[in-house]
């Protein structure tokens, strides 16, 4: 890859407006979010919402304006998370794809997130990918651990390729309960995904310390970069983030030290197969 896609996840499920100001949880602070993100370099917002006691939630109305007012204001991928809260049902977390993406989520395993545990059946993870199929939404098939890189070659081998016949997935690192983000973890999962179809692609995200590691292993490794606010409160030690336009300018620049600049979101569409229009 001569550029690099960056995603940004601005907002996530864990995070409370109490503890981290910065964080956007309205409508308007999303999409103020969205367009100074894109102004520095990302190409996919990948969209987790709040109500209005800035609480994690999937309601469908909610989701339906928030990817409409994306588009309206940004030319940015619009990724919706389909993991929700680790408490939300299954069928709330499907009914997400009634919202229309270009993308959504796709988790390929359980995995325990710090105490709690995060569950995706094998059934449901079907169901939401053979959905995806069927509504032209492009999946980004999310890793937390080595084992379900084997997952999803079960899954594509069964089931068949994701709308557009593009595999694109993101390794998730540093999770407590998942895999560390470390050099060697990353080195492993490389290894693993050889046995994906040709031309997959994949991201990393390193989670809170791990974002500087896994971000610059990912570029040495020709992959490409997902960062936010969901994973990272802190820049540096003891300075909080101020905004998540400050994480993927950050991200940008190390890109382009690494001679692959940001990806523009026109070549992005291509590379995923995302439907234009």
């Amino acid at each position: 890859m001569t550029t690099t896609l960056i995603t940004v996840a601005p907002t996530g499920a864990e995070s409370r407006k109490s503890d981290v100001p910065a964080l956007p949880v309205t409508l308007a602070e999303l999409v103020t979010t969205a367009r100074e993100c894109a102004a520095v370099g990302a190409s996919v917002i990948h969209v987790h919402l709040r109500d209005d006691k800035a609480e994690p939630t999937l309601d469908l109305g909610r989701l339906k304006e928030a990817v409409a007012a994306l588009r309206a204001e940004t030319g940015l991928i619009v990724q919706l998370s389909s993991g929700g809260a680790v408490t939300d049902p299954e069928e709330d977390r499907l009914r997400v794809l009634d919202a229309e993406p270009d993308m959504a989520s796709c988790t390929m395993g359980t995995v325990n997130f710090g105490d709690d545990v995060f569950l995706n059946r094998w059934g449901f993870i079907v169901d939401l990918h053979t959905r995806m199929q069927e509504r032209a939404i492009v999946p980004e098939y999310e890793i937390f651990d080595l084992g379900q890189l084997a997952a999803l070659q079960r899954l594509l081998d069964r089931h068949g390729l994701p709308y557009g016949g593009h595999v694109h997935l993101d390794l998730v690192m540093g999770v407590p309960g998942g895999m560390p983000g470390t050099v060697p973890a990353l080195a492993a999962c490389l290894q693993a995904m050889r046995d994906l179809p040709e031309g997959a692609t994949f991201s990393a995200t390193g989670i809170g310390r791990s974002t500087l590691p896994v971000l610059l292993t990912s570029l040495a490794a020709g992959g490409h970069l997902r960062v936010g606010m969901e994973d990272t409160i802190t820049y540096a030690k003891g300075q909080p983030v101020e905004s998540n336009a400050q994480l993927v300018a950050r991200a940008a620049g190390f890109a382009r030290l690494a001679q692959r600049p940001p990806m523009p979101v026109a070549d992005a569409r291509e590379l995923l197969g995302i439907r234009h229009g």
